[in-house]
This record gives structure tokens, C-alpha cells and sequence, in this order.
């Protein structure tokens, strides 16, 4: 199901959780919500639809990747600052991003997965952050 963007600071300020796959119906109202938003957004995080639950979504040219209880392995010395929009937000923000990261996470599917990540992925760590 599509769900509004939270916009309240106080809400996307809460520590979210670990997921389980109790919380498989959170992806697929993720999946839904990009979507509707695909022309805004790169990017959704389970937080921003008001689930406390550490669950996001990518548009990973044109395929959805879902990543479930990210945990940055490596991240390199060099990194940028960098202006960022997000739907929860007004304007953009500058933001400290790395040029490259390692990541382990789990998939839809429950299955561990790890990932290296170049600084056009970067952007999408706001997600993870939050």
C-alpha cells in the first residue's frame, strides 16, 4: 500500500530496529510507495512511512533493491560533502558521504548479502543513517 511521507522531525529522529521477517509487508508498502514518489525519489527508508524498522528500498537503475539491517563493513578515507534532498525534508542539506563503502545486509528473501558501494550509491547511506 502507498504511504504518506512522514515529515515530523521527531518521528525520523527515533532509532529504528532490526527487522525480522515478521516485517516482510513493510518492503512491499516500501515497494508501493517509491514507486508512486519514482520521479522524487531514489531512495525510501522504512522510518520515512513510519516504521520504526531498519528496512529500505533502492531504485537501482530501473530494479528495486531491498536491503534489510544494513551494517557499514568498511567505509574509504576519502569522502565529500554534498547537497541532499529527501521527501521527509524541505531543501537539502550538506552531508558527509564516502567515496566508496562495503555493506553487509540481508534481502528480501531473508538471504545475507554483501555489497560494495561507489559514491553515486553513497547518497543512498542517508537511509541508513536514519
Amino acid at each position: 500500500m502507498i504511504k504518506e511521507i512522514v515529515k515530523d522531525q521527531f518521528i525520523l529522529s527515533q532509532k529504528s530496529i532490526s527487522a525480522t521477517q515478521a516485517d516482510l509487508s513493510i518492503v512491499e508498502d516500501l515497494l508501493d510507495t517509491i514507486k508512486a514518489y519514482n520521479h522524487h525519489c531514489v531512495g525510501i527508508a522504512a522510518n520515512m512511512i513510519g516504521e520504526l524498522k531498519r528496512i529500505m528500498v533502492v531504485n537501482d537503475e530501473g530494479k528495486y533493491l531491498v536491503v534489510i539491517n544494513p551494517v557499514i563493513l568498511k567505509q574509504s578515507r576519502q569522502y565529500y560533502h554534498v547537497e541532499e534532498g529527501c521527501l521527509c525534508h524541505i531543501g537539502t542539506r550538506t552531508t558527509k558521504r564516502y567515496e566508496k563503502i562495503k555493506i553487509e545486509f540481508v534481502d528480501e528473501n531473508m538471504k545475507k548479502k554483501i555489497k560494495r558501494l561507489l559514491f553515486l550509491w553513497l547518497i543512498l547511506l542517508q537511509l541508513i543513517q536514519n
